[in-house]
């Protein structure tokens, strides 16, 4: 098994008549992905290397049985067309696209989870793999191993990181997934780690966090009460300096609040390795599977 995407899953592309859509798009259909749709308003009836282009989410949807949107969408039309993909009835979102502001971010995220059953990854995410599977979103495919390990992380390049540390030892991963660093991110980490708990596939977990706000403190005491597999996480930010934002929008520490410190003590507490440096998460994991 794996979590959110398997081999049944079928994509949608918002934007994938764009340079970024069309060129990520084609990458995960080359890696094995169904994408069987894209969207651009004006261009129904068009083709993008035999891809079928559609006015509409919904139109796609009926006439492909999509189930899952993959948001390449400049950021003032973003959150239109997140909430269209959930209108239209996809059970799974993955916005990429950066820059949102998060005034709509907020309104998006409410009304997606108000209106509809669908989960919104992201915005400002690298996507999600399911090694062999299914690939929705810009990873790179080649450093990837199908095994039994789930990464999660709030950081794409560290994402990619620790896949890498986990296959130059040969330890494959079940699913990998970005949720995103922005301040009104869609699923979090206790989403995806309460998915990785129920999957039968997953024996052991990496979890990437950074500073700013209490997701992983948050996520630290779900694992203490509810994780039973074993957990390994690096938090970025430790020399970051108070009240400067650091790449991501919600990576912020305001006095206290969101440190490294106070998220590797709430780990630390709840039984999860911790450890200092991102090249030690392969040996980590080697240790406790």
């Amino acid at each position: 098994m794996s979590i959110l995407i398997n081999e049944d899953t079928k994509v949608v592309v918002q934007g994938l008549t764009g340079e970024q859509g069309k060129f990520h798009a084609l990458r995960n259909r080359d890696y094995g992905t169904q994408v069987v749709a894209g969207t651009r308003p004006g261009k129904g009836g068009e083709q993008v290397e035999g891809i079928p282009i559609f006015n509409t989410v919904k139109d796609a949807v009926e006439a492909t049985g999509a189930n899952t949107a993959l948001t390449f969408v400049p950021p003032a039309f973003a959150k239109d067309a997140v909430l269209e993909a959930g209108d239209a009835g996809c059970d799974l979102i993955v916005c990429i696209t950066e820059g949102i502001p998060a005034k709509d971010e907020a309104k998006m995220y409410d009304l997606l989870t108000t209106n509809t059953n669908a989960k919104l990854l992201g915005p400002n995410c690298p996507g999600l793999i399911s090694p062999g599977k299914s690939n929705v979103g810009i990873m790179p495919h080649e450093i990837t191993q199908e095994g039994n390990v789930g990464v999660v992380s709030r950081s794409g390049t560290l994402t990619y990181q620790a896949v890498h540390e986990l296959t130059r030892i040969n330890i494959g991963q079940s699913t990998c997934i970005g949720i995103g660093g922005d301040p009104v991110p869609g699923m979090s980490f206790i989403d995806v780690l309460e998915g990785f708990q129920l999957d039968s596939q997953t024996e052991a977990i990496v979890m990437i966090g950074e500073i700013g706000g209490s997701a992983e403190e948050e996520a630290a005491e779900y694992i203490k009460n509810y994780v039973t597999k074993p957990v390994v996480s690096y938090i970025a930010g430790v020399t970051a300096p108070p009240g400067k934002k650091m790449g991501h929008a919600g990576a912020i520490v305001s006095g206290n609040k969101g440190t490294a410190s106070a998220k590797i003590e709430a780990l630390t507490k709840a039984g999860v390795n911790v450890v200092k440096n991102p090249t030690r998460i392969g040996q980590a994991i080697k240790d406790v599977i």
